[in-house]
């Protein structure tokens, strides 16, 4: 029996649990009366996690993230530290990598040491598969877990994320408008995120009727640090009969791949051929010409994220899913619409 059983079974949220289980006169009457006579229907004690909702708290919060080598992650991760700090919270940083057990481990091993609540910095968290995502349903039945671009309709789950569908959709329209009839999709995730910028590209191509998806989109599955590789993966796309003049990619690692493939190939940027990258990261700035990239917003993201958590901590009513709009930032790779 959890704290979140008692508040399925009291028709109640988890905060006013909480709030009945810390004495907070912030409860009526009658609501406080119905979650007791549940507890002692069902004989719940409550447990070390619950009072740390409240008086007892532990002013630490979990953070987990799959690998702190992507510039993404790894910016997100700092944001998410630094704004824990400013409000007075220590942080538990576990790098888990990508196999759902090495998660779910981690996962048990935050909640051991009783931190307050766990924060999902990434979207390769949420898998297609239920059962996979069931760790991540069992630690909210016992303290808040937050999620960083990614979603999961769970009681106690929070969720900030990018529209990375319309980000990706309108950065698609508008690089055909400019004229360019045969874009690449160049991406290497089938995570959450992954998939929403894929349908958002795929949606446009098909509005535009300009192409068949299935030609226009290349899974790059080699190292995600190895910009020769994933140059060389775009040549041999050219020499297998593949026509592209402009490439739109899942981030800014494989748009710099772009930018060195037609640099090596003799294209001229932007005149005939333009790239996309996404995360607006600083490797944006590091070509010539300088990337457009969509950028997501990552700090705005974590501090929204930062002061739901806190919310959640001080048993208030929060929103549980916030999505925010990304920006295409125009540099030298893309050309103007016509």
């Amino acid at each position: 029996m959890t704290i979140y059983d008692i508040s399925e079974k009291a028709g109640v949220s988890i905060a006013t649990v909480s709030r009945v289980l810390n004495g907070s006169p912030n409860v009526s009457d009658k609501t406080r009366e119905k979650v007791l006579d549940i507890m002692e229907r069902y004989g719940y004690t409550p447990n070390a996690f619950a009072r740390g909702l409240g008086l007892n708290t532990m002013r630490t919060i979990g953070i987990m993230c799959a690998d702190s080598s992507d510039p993404y992650l790894a910016k997100a991760v700092y944001y998410i530290e630094q704004k824990l700090r400013l409000n007075g919270y220590d942080s538990l940083l576990c790098c888990t990598g990508y196999a759902p057990e090495a998660k779910a481990a981690s996962m048990n091993l935050l909640i051991t040491k009783k931190v307050d609540g766990i924060i999902l910095v990434g979207s390769n968290f949420v898998h297609e598969k239920e059962s996979e995502n069931q760790y991540i349903a069992d630690a909210a039945a016992q303290i808040p877990i937050m999620l960083l671009n990614a979603d999961m309709d769970v009681p106690n789950v929070y969720s900030v994320l990018s529209d990375d569908f319309t980000s990706m959709y309108e950065a698609t329209r508008q690089m055909l408008q400019s004229g360019i009839r045969d874009i690449l999709y160049y991406y290497n995730s089938g995570s959450y995120s992954g998939k929403r910028k894929l349908a958002g590209f795929l949606a446009a191509v098909e509005e535009s009727g300009t192409a068949d998806p299935a030609a226009v989109t290349q899974f790059y599955r080699g190292p995600h640090e190895d910009i020769h590789a994933m140059t060389a993966h775009l040549k041999k796309l050219r020499d297998s009969g593949l026509s592209f003049h402009g490439v739109i990619a899942a981030d800014d690692t494989l748009a710099l791949a772009a930018v060195k493939y037609a640099r090596e190939t003799g294209y001229r940027i932007p005149e005939d051929f333009s790239v996309v990258g996404y995360n607006n990261s600083m490797l944006a700035v590091c070509c010539e010409p300088e990337l457009t990239s969509i950028d997501n917003k990552p700090e705005t993201l974590c501090q929204h994220l930062i002061s739901t958590l806190l919310g959640v901590l001080e048993e208030r009513e929060m929103p549980k899913k916030t999505i925010f709009s990304g920006e295409l930032v125009r540099r030298g790779t893309t050309r103007d619409n016509n």
